[in-house]
């Protein structure tokens, strides 16, 4: 005879449970574990904190240290051999169903765990409770269901719930979040934002937003976007259990600035990627039109190569030996796409010498911005005035 469980609840009764179950789980991975172990964007009262941990500890079976040296040192090593999980590295297929497994493997690396998992907790529970019995968690998880509510329906739900984190998180944000979607900021990774509104992961849906201002606690930036994760951040903080430490910077324009000072230097740096964004936007019709030249002198035999080129040109983003060859041939071709390649190239690398002086950075921003007025391509010089009117917000 099979257990009813001692809360009877109507079928949807227990989905209505069991959706709340999985977003508090979602809302530990993205406030406790993402935004406030792994990136100190966010302090959390230690009540809500201790909760987390002991939440997760049944729902998932993850360790902190581990979930937070692996994040870390995916954003130190994004898009390339070393990254855990990685689609353009390891491909969408094995990220998307198997995130779990690169998770686990990456987990088993003692140097990632040494270099990356510092200031994790280390306290009494987590050495006697948490991390040696991690797996222990999920076993109490599954009998706390079957006895609320039922033998088959507490496993199922425990089921989806096991499966949750390792699908959404693992799987969805680690793949998709690096493969498909809108991109607000040229990162110089491949992260993108898989929907405006982000809510049935918590937020973690604006990953590019993320991957532009890591150590800021929210990740929403367009009026149009929503992070449901800060939303549960403003309701703690009203009830005085959580502090954001810092938030995404905001450009400034100032309509009567003309002049390239220590000022502008600093709020471009800032606002790099909303920069080199804006620089691709406000290109993108002579880009067009220079690809479209080639592609009449039959440079380029097929569409497939013109979009490749396309997307190497104004990320930044030259991968294959292919790629760098019709880059090569295509700014051989064409002196004004390759003046736009060269522009673009030199101003990405203007907050990335740190050997320089700010004198110097300041005197190379200035040089630049002459160029670019006097090259003779109205956008770019447009973009140049714009980019002198940049000022600290």
């Amino acid at each position: 005879m099979l257990f009813d469980g001692l809360l009877d609840l109507p079928w949807w009764g227990k989905l209505l449970v069991l959706l709340v179950l999985v977003q508090i789980t979602i809302a530990g991975v993205t406030l406790y574990l993402h935004r406030c172990q792994a990136h100190r964007s966010l302090e959390l009262h230690p009540v809500v904190s201790h909760f987390f941990r002991f939440w997760l500890w049944l729902t998932t079976g993850m360790i902190t240290k581990e979930w937070a040296a692996i994040h870390r040192k995916h954003h130190a090593k994004c898009e390339t051999a070393e990254d855990p999980h990685s689609p353009q590295v390891h491909g969408i297929n094995k990220v998307l169903f198997a995130g779990v497994v690169l998770y686990v493997k990456e987990s088993h690396h003692p140097e990632t765990m040494q270099r990356y998992g510092h200031g994790t907790p280390d306290d009494w529970i987590e050495r006697t409770i948490y991390t040696p019995h991690h797996k222990k968690g999920i076993l109490v998880m599954l009998t706390a269901n079957v006895l609320l509510f039922g033998d088959f329906p507490g496993l199922l739900m425990w089921g989806v719930q096991m499966a949750w984190i390792p699908f959404w998180a693992a799987g969805v944000i680690n793949g998709i979040g690096h493969f498909w979607g809108y991109r607000k900021f040229q990162t110089e990774d491949a992260s993108t934002n898989i929907v405006p509104v982000a809510a049935w992961i918590g937020g973690e849906e604006l990953h590019n937003n993320h991957h532009a201002f890591p150590t800021s606690a929210k990740f929403s930036v367009q009026w149009y976007e929503f992070d449901l994760g800060w939303a549960y951040i403003r309701v703690l903080s009203a009830l005085g259990l959580a502090r954001p430490k810092k938030l995404p910077p905001k450009v400034r324009l100032d309509p009567a600035k003309s002049v390239i000072d220590v000022q502008t230097l600093h709020a471009i740096a800032t606002n790099r990627y909303e920069v080199l964004a804006k620089y691709a936007k406000s290109m993108k019709l002579a880009w067009d039109e220079e690809v479209a030249k080639l592609r009449e002198k039959q440079l380029f035999a097929d569409s497939a190569t013109a979009r490749r080129l396309r997307r190497a040109i104004t990320r930044g983003m030259v991968k294959s030996p292919a790629e760098q060859e019709i880059v090569a041939r295509a700014l051989e071709s064409s002196p004004r796409l390759a003046t736009l390649y060269r522009m673009r190239e030199e101003l990405a690398r203007t907050w990335e010498r740190s050997t320089l002086s700010t004198e110097q950075l300041v005197a190379q921003l200035r040089d630049w911005c002459d160029r670019a007025e006097a090259s003779g391509i109205e956008t770019l010089a447009e973009f140049s005035q714009r980019l002198r009117r940049y000022a600290a917000a």
